[in-house]
């Protein structure tokens, strides 16, 4: 191969890095105003029903919700005490909506003393997320209950054991039931009914609802969806909160069954709706009094409910974490299609599933998932190990040429279409490849992508720890060089200055297996290899910390094989 193609193949390779960098982690631009906002982006039309033919559940601006940006105080309405292994909430007889939820075993750092993860909070403001309920109007107009509604409930507490019933007459002859069932894990069942005990027949069509006012913070990265997503008609549908606010603002599908929500990197929400009732699903922005309203909602058939008979519509409502067995295991029990993808896994879908189950089996053996990493590294060595074991081969079979490529060099240094030609004479002759040693690491990049999808997005790697100072292998190593980590009392300001013990680690074992491997006869690659190790050692640093144990400790274990190969070929 010609030097040429060689300075090529190295020019590639750092734009793929670079490109692969500003993908990953672009430029955080500033966050708009609530009035740039609503400037830039028109307020989308609130949804008119006619007689004829609804349009859609609520939409934002129809929400019959306070004003007021003062938070809601949950003990100062009438509620329902939502307690379960999993959960800690409430829901409000004002609405009758699941606007208040904790998750019990999921804290906000790793101290288990830190307050819960607050997933659901009530419709006071920026920062309120609720799930609703109802019936729209048919064709008649009959009076609904709405978020302004007053239920009765025949108990004060939701459990997996006791389920709650709610009722509301609406003095026109309409008796309207709401029954609540919440399982031990985080999956609500929602049955409503209404009986028509009036003269007349009168039409109603379901909806729910997930509402989200103000725009959450999010990790803004390129591999990493957080917005509205749902799987409707087999397809996966995903709009973040930007898209929605300056491009789309309302999304429509109609589809058969299916499930809508919100995503964020660990939690989720999620309606799912009867599997076999067409429906029309909608994702949508509006801006009121300066403050983004997000919502997902779906609405059902339409159902005529004649004198004397009662229609009933169930559905099904997910607020939880994104634990993949319990996704798994929801999709297959109710009929919800796909559910496993609320987890971003990515294009590398077909590997990163499967490492996560592998990575977890190896957890419940050694109950550490630092260990479980290194563990699974090893096996992905050993199954990669015959083309691995055929490369090193082939670089040690150019490491010992470099005597003789060093005399081609002084001899045909100044005729470089001489050297060329004479170096693939040597080549050629002696069986060697001198682009061999690339394969190893063109095996690994969908390997090393699907392990940093397992790292960074589920949840069952979120503060899990490792040993030492490692307390979560999803985040950065905390360390870092500039205080000599930990020892002077100083907190760098740069991001780029927080290189931990980690990171150093993986980029010393970078260097020391590239030494092992033959030199690029052109100096300035060989300069350009040579700063490798220093520029992975930055990147890295940013990386969750089991990404970069996994990286080093792959380096370490190749290191060993071509050890023990270079050592076989000089006994040979």
């Amino acid at each position: 191969m010609s030097e040429e193609r060689n300075i090529l193949l190295a020019i590639v390779f750092s734009v793929v890095i670079l490109l692969g960098w500003q993908m990953l982690f672009p430029a955080h631009p500033p966050a708009p105003t609530a009035n740039q906002q609503t400037a830039a982006s028109p307020a989308v039309p609130a949804p008119q029903s006619s007689a004829s033919a609804p349009t859609g559940a609520p939409s934002p601006t129809q929400a019959m919700a306070p004003k007021e940006s003062k938070p809601v105080d949950p003990a100062s309405q009438p509620r329902i005490r939502i307690v379960t292994a999993n959960l800690h909430g409430s829901i409000s007889l004002v609405g009758a909506r699941i606007d208040d939820l904790t998750l019990v075993r999921f804290h906000d750092t790793p101290d288990p003393a830190s307050p819960e993860i607050t997933l659901l909070s009530p419709d006071a403001g920026p920062g309120a997320y609720y799930a609703e309920f109802g019936w729209v109007q048919g064709d008649s107009k009959p009076l609904v209950p709405g978020a302004g509604t007053l239920w009765t409930a025949d108990g004060d507490r939701l459990t997996p054991d006791k389920p709650v019933t709610l009722t509301w007459n609406n003095g026109q002859g309409l008796r309207f039931v709401r029954r609540y069932q919440v399982d031990d894990e985080y999956m609500f069942t929602v049955s409503q009914s209404v009986e028509n005990t009036g003269p007349t027949a009168v039409t109603l069509l379901p909806y729910g609802l997930i509402a989200r006012w103000g725009t959450p913070k999010t990790q803004d990265i390129y591999i990493l969806h957080e917005g509205a997503l749902g799987v409707l008609d087999g397809t996966l549908k995903e709009a973040k909160y930007k898209e929605l606010r300056e491009k789309e603002h309302v999304i429509e599908q109609h589809s058969t069954g299916g499930w809508i929500g919100f995503t964020d990197k660990y939690w989720l929400t999620a309606l799912a709706p009867d599997a076999t009732m067409p429906l029309q699903s909608r994702m949508s922005w509006h801006s009121v009094d300066g403050v983004d309203r997000y919502q997902t909602d779906w609405l059902g058939q339409a159902a005529t409910v004649e004198p004397g008979k009662t229609v009933e519509n169930t559905s099904h409502f997910f607020a939880g974490a994104k634990e993949l067995a319990k996704l798994d295991a929801y999709g297959e029990a109710l009929n919800i299609p796909r559910f496993d993808l609320a987890i971003d896994f990515g294009w590398f879908y077909f590997l990163t599933k499967p490492f996560f189950y592998f990575l977890r089996y190896i957890h419940s053996q050694v109950a550490n998932f630092g260990i479980a990493i290194l563990i699974f590294t090893v096996v992905i060595k050993g199954a990669f190990f015959p083309i691995a074991n055929k490369s090193y081969k082939a670089m040690s079979k150019m490491k010992k040429l470099q005597p003789k490529v060093q005399e081609l060099q002084q001899k045909f240094g100044d005729d470089k279409a001489r050297l060329n030609q004479e170096l693939m004479a040597l080549y050629k002759r002696e069986g060697a490849n001198p682009v061999s040693g690339c394969l190893p690491i063109v095996v690994q990049i969908p390997v090393f992508f699907a392990l940093y999808k397992v790292l960074y997005v589920t949840i069952e790697m979120r503060h899990a720890p490792f040993y030492g100072w490692i307390k979560d292998l999803s985040a950065p190593d905390p360390t870092t060089l500039f205080n000599l980590f930990g020892l002077i009392a100083w907190n760098p300001p740069f991001d780029f200055m927080h290189i931990g013990v980690w990171p150093l680690i993986m980029g010393v074992t970078m260097f020391l297996q590239q030494k092992m491997n033959p030199q690029p006869a052109d100096p300035v690659q060989a300069k350009m290899f040579t700063f490798l190790p220093i520029i992975f050692t930055f990147m890295l640093a940013s990386f969750p910390a089991g990404l970069v144990i996994y990286w080093a400790w792959s380096n370490t274990l190749s290191i060993l094989q071509q050890w023990l190969i270079l050592k076989r070929q000089t006994k040979s």
